[in-house]
C-alpha cells in the first residue's frame, strides 16, 4: 500500500491480525495495516496495536485503507499472558474507563481462582473493575446463596457486583446506566453470555451469540476477535474473545498483595511493613482470616498467584 499525505485521528475498534479497523471522529471506517516499525520498538506483546487506542493512519491510494503510523499516548491498558507465546503477552484492550468481568454460576462455571486473577489484572493496571452475574434465569436457590456469598466477599473486597439475566431481562436497565458515556470491557468465559449480553444492553448491536456446548457443559467460541461497539446512548462496549485462563504478566511477588485492596489496607497494622503475609508475626491479613475480615476463597487466590510466579 502506498501512503498519500493526509493523516487521519481515529480509533481502533476492531483487528483481525491481518487488518486494523479503525473509526474516525466523522464516524467513518477504515482498514489499515501497520507501520512494520511498531514492531521492532521492543514492545513485548503479540499486538502493538490494541483495541481501543488512538491512533493517527495515512491514506492509501484506496480511500478506504491506510497505515496507522502512530500510537497516541494510552492512559491505561489490561493486559494477559499470551496463549500461543509463553513469553510474549496480548494487550486486550486500552484506554478503558471500566472492566467487567461476566461470571456464571452454570453452564459453564466461572471459578473464584478466574475471577481474581481477573480482578488482580484490572487492579494492579488502575482499572476500575466489577462482576456481572449472568444467568440469574438458570440458577437454583443453592447457586443463589453462592451469589449472595460472593457479593458479599468481593463488594467488601471493593469491586461492585450485580446480577443479570441476558435472556429475561433481569436489571438490564441497571448495567444500560452503568456503561452510559464510558468504554466499558467485558471479559468472561466462553459461553457466559457476553454477547447476548450486550444485545440486551443495546438491541441495535448485532454480536455473534454462540451455544453451549452439551457434551462439556462449556461454551463454545463464537467472538473471535475483539470488538468495539458504540452505544446509541454514549459511549463503547468492548466484547473480547472467551477466555480460559487469565495469565498474569508484569507482576512480581511483592506488588500481588496490593492488588487485593482487601489485603492492602490491613498491610499499616503488620508488624512487618513489607509482610508476606504467610509465614511472618504479628501479620493482619492472617489475623483477618480468622475475624472474617480476609476471605479465606479469597486469601487462596493470593496464594496460588504467588505460586505460580515463584515457580517461573
Amino acid at each position: 500500500m502506498t501512503e498519500i499525505a493526509e493523516s487521519i485521528a481515529g480509533l481502533v475498534e476492531k483487528s483481525t491480525g491481518s487488518w486494523i479497523f479503525v473509526r474516525s471522529a466523522e464516524g467513518k471506517k477504515y482498514r489499515c495495516k501497520v507501520k512494520g516499525r511498531f514492531r521492532i520498538q521492543g514492545i513485548r506483546t503479540t499486538n502493538p496495536v490494541a483495541i481501543g487506542d488512538r491512533v493517527e493512519f495515512a491514506l492509501t491510494q484506496n480511500e478506504n485503507e491506510g497505515i496507522i503510523h502512530k500510537i497516541l499516548p494510552r492512559d491505561n491498558y489490561i493486559i494477559r499472558k499470551s496463549i500461543n507465546l509463553s513469553h510474549q503477552a496480548h494487550i486486550i484492550a486500552a484506554n478503558l474507563d471500566h472492566a467487567y468481568l461476566i461470571v456464571t454460576l452454570a453452564s459453564p462455571r466461572t471459578s473464584t481462582g478466574f475471577i481474581d486473577r481477573f480482578l488482580v489484572t484490572a487492579t494492579g493496571y488502575f482499572i476500575p473493575a466489577s462482576l456481572i452475574f449472568n444467568k440469574l434465569d438458570l440458577i437454583d436457590e443453592q447457586q443463589l446463596e453462592q451469589m449472595e456469598e460472593l457479593f458479599r466477599i468481593y463488594r467488601h473486597a471493593g469491586y461492585p457486583c450485580c446480577a443479570v439475566s441476558a435472556l429475561r431481562g433481569d436489571h438490564i436497565d441497571q448495567v444500560r446506566e452503568l456503561l452510559k458515556g464510558k468504554v466499558s470491557l467485558f471479559s468472561g468465559h466462553s459461553g457466559s453470555g457476553k454477547s447476548a449480553l450486550i444485545k440486551a444492553i443495546d438491541p441495535s448491536l448485532n454480536p455473534r451469540i454462540g451455544e453451549i456446548s452439551a457434551a462439556h457443559n462449556k461454551g463454545m467460541h463464537t467472538t473471535t476477535f475483539a470488538e468495539m461497539y458504540p452505544l446509541s446512548n454514549g459511549g463503547y462496549i468492548i466484547d473480547t474473545p472467551g477466555i480460559k485462563e487469565f495469565g498474569l504478566v508484569d507482576f512480581n511477588t511483592t506488588e500481588i498483595h496490593r492488588c487485593f485492596p482487601e489485603m492492602d489496607r490491613l498491610l499499616p497494622q503488620c508488624q512487618y511493613n513489607n509482610c508476606t503475609h504467610i509465614h511472618e508475626p504479628g501479620c493482619a491479613v492472617k489475623m483477618g482470616l480468622e475475624t472474617g475480615d480476609v476471605s479465606q476463597i479469597r486469601y487462596n487466590s493470593y496464594l496460588s498467584i504467588l505460586n505460580d510466579r515463584n515457580r517461573r
